[in-house]
């Protein structure tokens, strides 16, 4: 007889930074890392409960959030917010924490630490090589219409 595991809630971390303050790199950015939290995880939509955005304080072309309403998470609460000033915080910085329910053990989640993000998680930055241009085509792929 199979072990049949109970669904709970897990924290899914991501972060990623952007070079400049600029709208479509924001959400470039916050895309990628997204849709790579997404495939590694394999994700729906249905099963996140909610997700909180936080940006430094030196972003502030465009809330993150709206990369996942592009990505079709459209009925999922999703709350932006600014990260505490640190004075040795690493500067524009999009993090996620994704509220997911799952019967994946805890160290079976996968979180994703992309560009110079990677230097606050080294432990948990060991992903195989992204092809970002095979991710944009699988993103327009899957973006909502609309």
């Amino acid at each position: 007889m199979s072990e049949c595991r109970p669904i709970v809630c897990r924290g899914v971390r991501g972060a990623t930074t952007v070079v400049s303050d600029d709208r479509d790199e924001i959400l470039t950015a916050t895309r990628q890392m997204l849709a790579l939290m997404i495939r590694r995880n394999d994700m729906e939509s249905e099963d996140v409960a909610s997700v909180t955005f936080t940006v430094t304080h030196d972003l502030t072309s465009e809330f993150p959030a709206l990369a996942a309403r592009q990505l079709g998470w459209l009925e999922v609460p999703l709350l932006c917010a600014y990260e505490i000033s640190v004075a040795r915080s690493l500067p524009r910085c999009i993090r996620i924490l994704v509220h997911w329910n799952t019967t994946k053990k805890q160290d079976e989640v996968h979180h994703v630490y992309l560009h110079d993000a990677k230097k606050l998680r080294p432990d948990l930055s060991q992903l195989p090589p992204v092809d970002f241009e095979e991710l944009e085509q699988w993103i327009r792929a899957n973006m909502s219409e609309g």
